[in-house]
């Protein structure tokens, strides 16, 4: 059974877990030397106890205390219950949700391992993205349309980075996702496993994803915000894919979309029937 704790002080040691959460770097060097990430809000909470993460804390307000009962209880993780200013004191900003809780990160499997698992036929696959937002966005997209797993290039942003695990409303614990190791050979293990990769471009003269004939496996290769996809990527991919845009939007300038955007639509095009 949890222990519930009332904390009375923002400098309280045991609290060390939640500081300063919009520092960026600080955030990133402390979770990665002590392995753990944050879940923000009761539903992300439970979604990250039920998808198997160990819960190393709690933080909450009493006013948000019985509303977590059920999945508290269980737990042989110390409770923090504090006030809401003594939350936003440590946290930087107000906590709207009442309720964060960090958590161990767990072994992640190679890209090959992940591939190779049973009914793993449509993945995305992110190259250099490095808004948490973004990364976020894409993988509740994922989830909600029905992609088996995601592959990350080695420099693509933390999904378990509170931002990222926010936006997606706990997505992120629902598809399975692997890091390359390797960027400049990545798509090699893609086509080892029997994917056939697909790059999306803004370029119209590109093959209209929503037409392709899709392989067995295929992989939806996705760039980074800015300059998308390198161009050994796109050499590299066996097909170039766009996303037709309007004549009348080509006409005003506009020639693309937002990556998340354009990962919604592409996701929907890539799991057809």
């Amino acid at each position: 059974m949890a222990e519930i704790l009332d904390v009375t002080g923002a400098d309280d040691p045991r609290l060390s877990d939640y500081t300063r959460l919009r520092d960026v770097e600080l955030r990133k060097s402390l979770e990665a030397e002590r392995g753990l990430f944050l879940a923000e809000g009761e539903k992300v909470i439970r979604r990250a106890i039920a998808a198997g993460y160990p819960v190393r804390s709690v933080l909450t307000t009493p006013r948000r205390l019985a509303g977590l009962a059920d999945v508290l209880d269980p737990l042989e993780a110390p409770v923090y219950v504090v006030s809401d200013e003594i939350v936003e004191g440590i946290a930087g900003f107000p906590v709207h949700r009442g309720a964060l809780a960090s958590l161990a990160r767990v072994a992640l499997p190679t890209p090959l391992d992940l591939l190779a698992r049973p009914g793993v036929r449509r993945v995305l696959v992110l190259e250099d993205l490095v808004d948490h937002g973004n990364v976020g966005s894409i993988f509740r997209c994922a989830a909600a349309l029905g992609v088996d797993a995601v592959i990350l290039s080695p420099r693509c942003a933390d999904p378990l980075y509170r931002r990222a695990v926010k936006v997606s409303m706990g997505a992120v614990f629902a598809i399975p996702y692997a890091r390359m190791t390797e960027w400049y050979n990545g798509l090699a293990e893609l086509r080892s496993a029997g994917f056939q990769t697909l790059a999306l471009t803004p370029d119209q003269s590109a093959a209209p994803i929503g037409k392709l004939d899709l392989g067995p496996r295929a992989a939806l290769l996705l760039g980074s915000e800015g300059d998308g996809l390198s161009s050994r990527w796109l050499h590299e991919a066996d097909q170039n894919v766009c996303i037709p845009m309007s004549a009348t939007a080509m006409d005003l300038g506009v020639d693309s979309l937002n990556v998340v955007a354009a990962a919604a639509i592409a996701c929907h095009a890539l799991m057809r029937p």
